[in-house]
């Protein structure tokens, strides 16, 4: 509840905001286009919007005060249950929308990254599969259809781990933290390990190589326990529909008048800015997190690993190439490039396309777990 109270308070601000910026700017009488710095509104007309700010600020403090009251007298936790399940996936849903602006004010639904074995008090042997989910998404959605990739793969001897993580934070964000708690976790395994598989389904895969690489670079020793890596609808060159979403960005720029409105196509979150070409590193955004132009560093898959990937597609065969599974197209997820040094090569023999499966069904299709099952047994 102080969660949903605060983004109610930061809705009405950021509303009102737009509002007096229209208002400033429709004033001024500036041509139809180009650009027009902001200005805040003077006289009464400025009193009236800093009256209707400073407000509502007053009551998202006596609200967030109020509830924090309720908060203290709460039980520390609740069991688990379908309820739970509900809550996790509108939270998950949030934090992939604008996980970025949770994290940056201190809100109380931001999720922390968390490796959780399942369930927790297992025997845990020496076989580790870490289970990355996608964006707008959390670790209780691995279950689709009453089937779970990593429950079952457990039959083959593994411990299965799922990851937890702010999907509106940057990719390369979410991959050094990523890097670090596995590491830990590997560090603290209860016995010898024998070795460590991964999956990562659409936005996860990116925060895994991301994760790869920043392990790489700072000498961690889970890469060299790692044998094999598989991504399920991974968009490794980005997802047509955040690239058509920055060009509208980039248009309502042209003109003064509906300029304000580019303030609500520039919250969706960091991570949804980092699938318009698949940015792995800081050094990708750091830049122009809005900018057209794929400007990303190669980054290729760690030599030694068995790499292998799984695109879904809905098309009638001559669409499955831009079509894909609905919002990853088939090239992207096969890790294929016109350009040689951005092509993964990923060999023909660990590629696979699952026919008729869409982006979130890779997640419960049966013919992707028995692929799953061929490439992972021991």
């Amino acid at each position: 509840m102080r969660g949903g109270a605060r983004l109610v308070i930061d809705g009405v601000r950021g509303v009102t905001g737009i509002v007096e910026a229209m208002h400033s700017r429709i004033a001024r009488v500036p041509p139809p286009l180009g650009t027009l710095a902001d200005r805040p509104t003077t006289g009464i007309t400025g009193l009236v919007y800093r009256s209707i700010q400073g407000t509502t600020g007053l009551v998202g403090k006596a609200l967030d005060a109020a509830l924090a009251g309720v908060e203290s007298v709460l039980p520390p936790s609740m069991p688990d249950g379908q309820a739970n399940a509900s809550r996790d996936a509108v939270v998950a849903a949030l934090n992939g929308v604008m996980g970025d602006h949770l994290e940056r004010t201190g809100n109380p639904l931001a999720i922390r990254m968390s490796l959780r074995p399942r369930p927790a008090d297992a025997a845990r042997g020496p076989r580790v599969l870490l289970l990355v989910h996608g964006l707008c998404m959390s670790d209780h959605q691995w279950t689709r259809d009453g089937h779970d990739h990593g429950q079952a793969l457990a039959s083959l001897g593994y411990c299965p781990v799922y990851a937890r993580y702010n999907s509106g934070l940057h990719v390369s964000a979410n991959g050094a933290e990523l890097a670090s708690q596995l590491e830990a976790l590997l560090d603290g395994w209860p016995v010898a390990l024998e070795s460590l598989a991964v999956i990562g389904h659409s936005m996860g895969g990116l925060v895994v190589r991301s994760a790869l690489h920043e392990a790489m670079q700072a000498g961690m020793h889970w890469p060299t326990r790692l044998k094999q890596l598989v991504f399920l609808g991974t968009p490794h060159h980005g997802a047509p529909l955040e690239r058509g979403g920055n060009w509208l960005h980039r248009g309502l720029g042209v003109s003064p008048y509906v300029a304000p409105f580019t303030r609500l196509s520039g919250l969706r979150s960091s991570g949804i800015t980092d699938l318009r070409h698949g940015n792995l590193l800081e050094q990708d955004w750091a830049a122009n997190r809005f900018a057209q132009r794929d400007t990303r560093a190669a980054v290729p898959l760690p030599h030694g690993v068995a790499c292998y990937t799984v695109a879904g597609t809905i098309g009638d065969g001559r669409a499955d190439e831009w079509l894909g599974d609905g919002l990853v197209p088939l090239t992207s997820a096969l890790g294929r490039h016109a350009k040689p040094t951005r092509d993964l090569h990923i060999p023909l023999s660990h590629q696979w396309i699952a026919r008729g499966v869409n982006h979130l069904d890779l997640l419960g299709s049966e013919a992707v777990y028995q692929r799953l099952r061929h490439w992972l047994k021991p």
